[in-house]
């Protein structure tokens, strides 16, 4: 299961690299052709917008990979270690019950009703952009089951060395 983790992990790198070069030299293009060319290329704006969630979406899925989510520990970190996984795990089933329902049923839901919306200068719709929310729901439940399994198991901490957090962001 580890190496499927890391296998994950990496391509969701990869993947934030490359969609953020991509949203880069967007931008650039578009700056380039507005203030040197006098004329904006007109997929610019769209195209920049859509990498931008795009982005957002891989790279939460990348973070809560890493556990490197919002989380105020102050209580937890009191309680003792079986308590402390036991609230973990029930935090874990929270976030599952959240990105089930919000990220892969509503997302599912959002593409479908958006799915014959033309976007105007790009050759996708908006349905098929927004089919990254269920995606990313889809990663995030993996890493979730997966830390609880961790958890469980005595392998994950119930909750994350910040200090390692800060070291790999």
């Amino acid at each position: 299961m580890n190496r499927v983790r890391k296998g994950v992990d990496l391509l969701l790198g990869w993947l934030c690299i490359i969609v953020f070069v991509a949203l880069v030299a967007i931008v650039a293009w578009q700056v380039f052709t507005r203030e040197v060319l006098n004329n904006t290329a007109p997929w610019t704006q769209e195209a920049a917008q859509y990498s931008f969630v795009v982005l957002a979406m891989i790279a939460a899925a990348y973070v809560f990979s890493e556990r490197g989510h919002i989380a105020v520990e102050i209580l937890i970190e009191k309680l003792p270690l079986l308590w402390r996984r036991a609230a973990a795990v029930v935090i874990e089933l929270i976030v599952i019950f959240f990105i089930v329902t919000v990220f892969i049923i509503g997302g599912i839901a959002v593409a479908q009703n958006a799915w014959h919306q033309s976007l105007s200068s790009l050759p996708l719709t908006i349905g098929e952009i927004y089919m990254i929310m269920p995606i990313a729901g889809v990663l995030i439940l993996f890493y979730s089951i997966v830390q609880i399994i961790g958890l469980i198991a005595g392998v994950e901490d119930p909750t994350p060395d910040t200090n390692d957090i800060s070291e790999a962001i």
